[in-house]
């Protein structure tokens, strides 16, 4: 059992944190590090102590495998430890690198004095499970950096880091030299020149304006936190901090945790949190596949999609060829590159230099044969399956013959794809999400005959760019777009049932959507919707589609791109207005099919949209394309705009229990179009069983 570790550097105790890989706190460690305080507060040959961690962290806070266990509330709980830190008669000192986040950072604010290693990442990252700091922070923090910069980080749950946050008072000293020799000699010198116990309870907090900052803070959360219940707490124990004594604030902080962790949003946001970690446990991969070595990718297909995809892996360090038949889609390209760091630079988020550095990471060409020296080849052209396997046919004659080859369709057959190489085993599917270099998901599609390295490939990549690669099989639009075939195809029927498209944006971005249907098919292109419908009308005859979003597109209102969709806009805005002639189309395509319109409430609009959501992932779970019901959820938390406090549209149904979801369908069932909300066998069966999708 890995714990903390207690050896002697002459006078001084060192306390070594070590439960690999961050230090958690398991109730194993905890237990050890209050012993080994009170075994140093008892020597007397002991005159200080630090506190340090092992490997890459000096402490990631709590346990997630303790997570939902007696042990995680077991004495002594976090503040119990730092309050055994507080207490000593002897200076004890936090020596912080790498990472200190949550309780690790909790920790640290109950030593006297902190010092910490460059580049360390600190946080208090707790409001993003919907909970706060509940081993102090919100009391101690604000008295170590003052009410606003506290406010701003226990708020935000972002981290700063080390150098960043030290002018504010954090930290004691910067150690640019090793840490522990650095550390040891601080504690040593605090100790011979009979420094005081400096302990942040018995400090106020610092700040000036501190009424007025709270009551900002509190119209902010409002605002912009809307149905997430954590940010507004953590302002109300930030009060207590000014307002209350410590003792008081912190049980006042300790009960406000109690509160928010049982709350559907925190059980939502924390199912967010583990299931986005079970996407790197890929069944039926060899668990010794590390996949290809990367060093050089190749892009083919300069559009807007290839283009972000360029930006995403020349951020992450890598040798980039893109290459496009066309020369002036390059020039283009080449533009857009310099247009996005120039500004990313200009808001403070990348320096000249690093600029620079990306732009000497991308060569274009339009000479296929560039793609030689790659790695991997990624291909983005047209949404065509006539082109992409002309382009695979291609890459075949230019790509090295261990190359991990890979196509960014959306939609299209990975299998019928693959087959145009000469060897499908080294081909999948990267479904990148629009703009690549910003979303986080990454769809990773598995052929039927892909190998397990260019499998792990994929993987290895997605975690090089930094994303969330979710594996999924082959079947048309994958996990995401699949589903969203039949939350749009709901949101269609709404309309024609009676809804306006306002209304049915509205009650959808009201329960947390990040952008209603239409407001977004109108940004995406409703031209790509709509071919998307031709073809699903040829392979499944047997699914009905509203008629009104073609009439749009035969008008030739295809959303932003043409200044006129579902909406109307106004040159270089993309604010969404009301349009009088798309709703007279609508209206001439209801009266030509003779549907007699009703009152459609904002209650029936989110339940047939999101339920049909639920009822799609089970029939995908049912097939395997998914592999767990949480991966369906992380692909709508990360790519699709789904609020993140209801946990995903697999969650959601869950916590509705999945016999009233059957209900709710089967009810829907009798209406218009409810034929196509007939509840999945699968989610059929686990209702009778009385179980979940998210075991």
């Amino acid at each position: 059992m890995s714990t903390a570790r207690l050896d002697y550097h002459g006078d001084v105790a060192v306390i070594t944190l070590d439960n690999p890989p961050v230090n958690a706190l398991s109730h194993a460690h905890r237990t050890s590090i209050v012993a080994h305080l009170r075994a140093a507060e008892a020597d007397a040959t002991i005159r200080a102590v630090v506190l340090i961690g092992a490997g890459d962290a000096f402490c990631g806070g709590a346990e997630i495998r303790e997570f939902n266990t007696p042990a995680a509330l077991a004495e002594p709980i976090t503040r119990q430890v730092a309050e055994a830190a507080e207490s000593l008669k002897k200076p004890v000192i936090a020596a912080l690198h790498k990472v200190a986040m949550g309780g690790g950072l909790e920790l640290a604010l109950g030593c006297h004095y902190r010092v910490a290693a460059p580049g360390a990442a600190i946080a208090l990252p707790e409001v993003k499970l919907g909970i706060l700091p509940g081993a102090g922070g919100t009391q101690r923090l604000p008295r170590a950096i003052g009410a606003k910069a506290a406010l701003d980080m226990i708020t935000s749950g972002d981290p700063m880091t080390s150098q960043a946050i030290a002018p504010l008072g954090l930290f004691d000293q910067i150690i640019e030299t090793d840490l522990l020799e650095g550390a040891v000699a601080f504690a040593r010198h605090v100790a011979d020149a009979g420094m005081p116990l400096r302990r942040l309870r018995d400090e106020s907090v610092k700040g000036t304006g501190i009424v007025e900052l709270i009551a900002e803070a509190r119209a902010r959360m409002a605002r912009d936190w809307r149905g997430y219940p954590a940010p507004a707490r953590c302002v109300d124990a930030l009060e207590a901090a000014v307002t209350l004594p410590f003792d008081e604030g912190i049980r006042f902080e300790r009960k406000i945790f109690l509160e928010l962790v049982e709350t559907p949003e925190s059980r939502a946001l924390r199912h967010g949190f583990f299931a986005e970690r079970a996407t790197s446990k890929v069944p039926r991969l060899d668990p010794s596949a590390r996949g290809h070595r990367l060093n050089a990718v190749a892009v083919i297909g300069a559009g807007t999609m290839g283009s972000g995809i360029a930006i995403a892996l020349a951020n992450a360090g890598l040798q980039v060829v893109l290459t496009d038949a066309d020369g002036a889609a390059l020039a283009r390209a080449r533009a857009y590159l310099d247009r996005t760091w120039s500004s990313a630079v200009e808001r403070g988020r990348l320096d000249a230099a690093g600029k620079d550095r990306r732009l000497a990471l991308i060569e274009t060409s339009t000479d296929l044969a560039s793609i030689a020296r790659a790695d991997l080849v990624i291909e983005a052209v047209y949404e065509d399956m006539t082109v992409k396997r002309a382009v695979f046919e291609r890459i075949d004659a230019h790509a090295r013959p261990d190359a991990v080859l890979a196509t960014n369709t959306s939609s299209l057959d990975v299998d019928a794809i693959a087959a145009a190489s000469s060897n499908p085993a080294r081909v999948l599917g990267l479904h990148f999400f629009s703009p690549a270099h910003v979303m986080r998901l990454l769809e990773i599609v598995r052929g039927r005959a892909t190998d397990d390295q260019s499998l792990a490939t994929g993987l290895a990549l997605a975690r090089r760019l930094r994303k969330v690669g979710v594996v999924c099989g082959v079947c048309d639009g994958f996990i995401g777009n699949r589903m969203l075939e039949e939350y749009l195809r709901q949101a269609y029927f709404l309309v024609e049932e009676g809804a306006s498209p306002q209304a049915v944006d509205q009650a959808l971005e009201d329960w947390g959507f990040a952008m209603g249907p239409f407001r977004m098919m109108d940004m995406a292109g409703q031209d790509i919707g709509w071919a998307i419908r031709k073809r699903l009308s040829i392979d499944h005859p047997d699914k009905p589609y509203a008629q009104w979003p073609d009439r749009l597109c035969e008008a030739g209102r295809f959303g932003q791109k043409t200044g006129s969709g579902v909406y109307r806009y106004e040159p270089g805005s993309r604010q969404a207005l009301r349009d009088p002639e798309a709703e007279r189309i609508i209206a001439d395509s209801v009266r030509l099919q003779g549907i007699e319109q009703r009152s459609v409430s904002a209650a029936d609009i989110v339940e047939r949209c999101v339920l049909a959501l639920a009822n799609e992932g089970a029939r995908i779970l049912e097939e395997g394309i998914a592999a767990r019901a949480s991966d369906i959820d992380v692909v709508y938390l990360t790519g699709y705009g789904f609020p993140r406090y209801r946990g995903g549209p697999m969650w959601h149904a869950d916590t509705l229990g999945l016999a009233a979801v059957v209900d709710r369908l089967q009810a829907h069932a009798g209406e218009r179009m409810g034929q196509t909300l007939s509840p999945a066998p699968l989610l059929r069966q686990l209702a009778v069983e009385g179980r979940r999708f998210n075991t």
